[in-house]
């Protein structure tokens, strides 16, 4: 029996063959399995004789299934090298080579420029608390902004989605003593999408300053500078009119000398509030600090020429090829 299935496993030609093969000899109702099954009822001295003799038999049977199988595995694998080939002669597939987004280049540009001058860089989360978002910046409940029509309210809870980067404002400053300096850049969320210069989440960045002895006149030197550089114009000019913000006091809208000598407004700033200083345990009789915003978008909009915000979000790569910046 011994040779007669040697020779049926060496005649085997596939891997499927070979194993079927294998659990007819050795499965658990194979040939070999019933020979090892009939020594209960042999004596003791011939079921050890006859044990040795099949349990020999099962081991060279298996080593001889494992060679073969070891072949055939071989020949497959030669065949598929001889059958499979690549030319490594031919040129890659062109690959698109993606662009960074200008609101992206410009928030990057934004941060490096004041950088420069020892800003630092903090972030929140787009889920605000009413208190942080609204009550610590002095904003009353009675405010417009808290109204359902402008603000996004999260259902089932008294959160919203921030309707401007200041929280970041009162978690820093609750976080981080003064002397300090920090940008607070992000998406914010409003309840505006009127027509194609307004959209329902656009950026913003925030920027603060808080230190001994700050005053108006560096609020002033500070945004002159920054948006002469911005557009790159050396003689620009700027005009700060009073306005109202109930987190600053003074407050200030701040205009650029556009086009046809016509005034654009482009940000608002002022001397953050009392208020808000002592909601962060910041004593106001000791530093003093500015605040200023700028939409991230409408900036945007103007240095680059892009008309519509909306094309900022439609994810079209035709308009990147337009206005997007190098090389990812």
């Amino acid at each position: 029996m011994q040779e007669q299935w040697l020779h049926q496993i060496q005649s085997t030609s596939s891997l499927s063959e070979l194993d079927n093969l294998r659990v007819h000899l050795l499965g658990k109702n194979g040939l070999v399995t019933q020979q090892l099954k009939t020594l209960g009822s042999l004596s003791v001295d011939e079921r050890k004789s006859k044990g040795a003799e099949i349990n020999a038999l099962k081991d060279r049977v298996a080593a001889a299934i494992e060679e073969k199988k070891t072949s055939l595995e071989t020949h497959a694998l030669d065949q598929r090298l001889s059958n499979e080939k690549i030319d490594i002669t031919l040129p890659s597939r062109p690959e698109p080579t993606g662009k960074i987004h200008p609101i992206s280049k410009v928030i990057q540009d934004i941060t490096q420029y004041f950088s420069q001058i020892g800003f630092q860089v903090f972030d929140g989360p787009h889920i605000e608390t009413q208190e942080l978002n609204f009550d610590a910046l002095n904003i009353p409940a009675h405010h417009p902004a808290r109204q359902s029509h402008d603000t996004f309210y999260v259902s089932g809870s008294d959160d919203i989605l921030r309707t401007q980067t200041s929280p970041v404002q009162i978690r820093t400053l609750r976080d981080h003593k003064p002397p300090i300096r920090f940008l607070a850049p992000g998406r914010v969320f409003r309840s505006d999408d009127l027509d194609a210069t307004h959209t329902p989440m656009f950026h913003q960045i925030e920027g603060v300053v808080i230190e001994e002895g700050i005053n108006f006149s560096h609020l002033k030197g500070t945004l002159i500078d920054f948006c002469r550089w911005f557009f790159e114009n050396p003689n620009m000019n700027l005009r700060f009119r009073p306005s109202f913000f109930p987190f600053t006091e003074p407050s200030a809208e701040v205009d650029i000398s556009w086009k046809n000598d016509k005034w654009l407004e482009v940000l608002g700033c002022g001397m953050i509030h009392p208020t808000v200083l002592k909601n962060c345990g910041i004593d106001p009789d000791q530093f003093q600090g500015f605040a200023f915003g700028m939409g991230v978008d409408r900036f945007t909009m103007l240095k680059y020429g892009i008309d519509d915000i909306r094309s900022f979000y439609n994810g079209d790569t035709r308009w990147l090829d337009l206005y997007g910046f190098g090389a990812l």
